[in-house]
């Protein structure tokens, strides 16, 4: 217990320090997200990422809480997708390499023996998109360091109920990691998670969340983790079906997420991060009680349906502006193209 509450302590601060510290670099060096009204660093996920390995090396180092095979392995992967990462904020990556790398690391922290390789595929394929839609939470100050912290407290009390003692400890590490980097995050921003973060944050939660359930039925396992993770998996689909009906690439970013609508209705910033945060907390709420088996597995199916009304109901607010026609010159009556000139009156 004493241990937690340390380790979690020093994860804030540093993580804190290591933010404020970063973002200067990261200013001097071009590692910025230029797709907002103001350059905004990016160096902020390396930090997290940072303060986790190294806190909870630390305490194993000093040999307070030695860790398993599996957390190391865990760390190690964790570790390898956030370089990837960082090498797509430092310079553009195509998004199959992302995948391919992610899905990699994943592949190596499934616990086959537990799952089988019947149910390690979809387990991969899980860990995969998860990573991915915290990517794409990224595109808000907050939302995904808010969703990130939430699901980590969720997620680690499942692992405790399990008797996972290593796996607790660095799930609040890592919460209390992106506390202390929600310092310099919220709206308006000064640093931000950029891919490094991101992906660290979504592939170490899913990762954990499936070794959490590995040998529970998989029924069962789906709906916990699906309740786990509901609004990273709603603001995902929301996407895909939006652009694939506006006939948009799936891979061209747009302001057609959810905290895109919910700004489009009139919420500010940090009321879109807080209300989304609302909601991230009601699923992972319910799955935790699941996996306690405190109510009924079907309430983490009833979370499924709710997140499909609030896509289907996010569907009906316009994001998409209209299509330019492509342009074509004029011709004259001898075929010769023409110009608009404009007219000017000199005075």
């Amino acid at each position: 217990m004493l241990y937690g509450i340390a380790a979690a302590t020093s994860a804030l601060l540093l993580a804190a320090f290591l933010a404020a510290l970063f973002r200067l670099p990261a200013l001097r060096l071009g590692i910025v997200d230029r797709r907002r009204q103001r350059p905004l660093p990016l160096l902020g996920g390396a930090g997290v990422a940072l303060t986790t390995c190294l806190v909870v090396a630390a305490w194993e180092w000093a040999g307070v809480a030695p860790l398993g095979s599996e957390i190391r392995r865990l760390l190690i992967a964790a570790g390898a997708v956030a370089l990837l990462g960082l090498v797509a904020d430092v310079r553009r990556v195509k998004a199959r390499f992302l995948l391919g790398g992610t899905a990699v690391a994943a592949a190596c922290v499934v616990p086959y023996g537990e799952t089988g390789f019947l149910f390690g595929v979809p387990a991969i394929g899980w860990i995969v998109v998860v990573s991915l839609g915290f990517k794409a939470l990224d595109h808000a100050d907050a939302l995904a360091g808010t969703v990130g912290v939430v699901t980590a407290f969720g997620v680690g009390v499942c692992a405790a109920a399990e008797m996972m003692d290593e796996l607790a400890v660095l799930l609040s590490v890592l919460a209390a990691a992106l506390t202390g980097f929600l310092m310099h995050n919220w709206p308006p921003a000064r640093i931000g998670l950029g891919s490094c973060g991101s992906l660290f944050i979504g592939f170490v939660l899913a990762s954990s969340a499936v070794m959490t359930r590995a040998g529970h039925p998989p029924a069962a396992s789906a709906g916990v983790l699906y309740a786990l993770t509901a609004l990273v998996t709603a603001d995902v689909l929301l996407v895909v079906v939006s652009r694939r009906l506006a006939g948009r690439p799936l891979l061209r970013g747009g302001p057609d997420h959810l905290a895109h609508r919910l700004r489009r209705l009139g919420l500010t910033p940090p009321g879109a991060a807080v209300l989304l945060g609302v909601l991230a907390f009601s699923g992972v709420l319910v799955g935790v009680l699941v996996h306690m088996g405190w109510v009924s597995r079907s309430s983490a199916y009833w979370v499924g349906v709710g997140a499909l009304i609030v896509v289907l109901a996010s569907l009906r607010i316009k994001v998409y502006g209209p299509r330019r026609q492509p342009s074509f010159p004029r011709r004259g009556p001898v075929g010769t193209s023409t110009r608009l000139a404009s007219t000017q009156v000199r005075g």
